[in-house]
């Protein structure tokens, strides 16, 4: 598997830690996807279209042999597969799966931008990403995470829910 991708994961309907947990099971099962860390989950304020409930978000760090559009769909798959329905825009969801940063390049199609665009703007991205690498840095910002994250005023949105378990981390998810 010859890129690295980080994957957002948002979830503010039913069952929210069920929805991640079959998220990240359908990405472990794709033989195309291996799953090399997952953060912490965080319960937090919903932006943009405020009038719903609180989202759990986590961020994956994968490794894929998927080329970008290929990892895209298979999100959409998934989102799909686990009832997402896109009905408000931002709003409640069953499961929201997003590429942030795919192999530290820039990607501009139609259907697909990486970075992903409003990522540096969201702490409920940020503080998990920095969680799983606070050494990453975004493509064409000449700054640290840490210090980008230090700049958005919703910081206090964003809470720890359930702290991974070290080494186990992957049993809170994949069976």
């Amino acid at each position: 598997m010859n890129y690295t991708a980080y994957l957002s994961l948002g979830t503010n309907m039913g069952d929210r830690v069920k929805y991640l947990r079959d998220a990240v099971q359908l990405l472990h099962n794709d033989t195309e996807i291996g799953i090399t860390s997952i953060s912490s989950i965080y319960e937090t304020d919903p932006v943009g279209y405020v009038d719903q409930e609180r989202f759990l978000n986590i961020v994956l760090e994968v490794k894929t042999s998927k080329k970008p559009d290929e990892l895209l769909r298979k999100c959409q798959q998934i989102e799909l597969e686990l009832g997402r329905k896109r009905e408000i825009r931002w709003g409640p969801r069953t499961i929201d799966l997003d590429i942030l940063l795919y192999n530290h390049e820039n990607i501009e199609t139609e259907s697909l931008s990486i970075p992903h665009p409003r990522m540096h703007e969201r702490a409920f991205v940020l503080v998990p990403l920095i969680e799983i690498n606070p050494g990453l840095s975004l493509p064409m910002i000449d700054k640290p995470l840490s210090e980008i994250l230090e700049a958005i005023p919703d910081k206090e949105g964003v809470r720890l829910w359930k702290r991974k378990n070290g080494e186990d981390v992957f049993g809170l998810f994949v069976n």
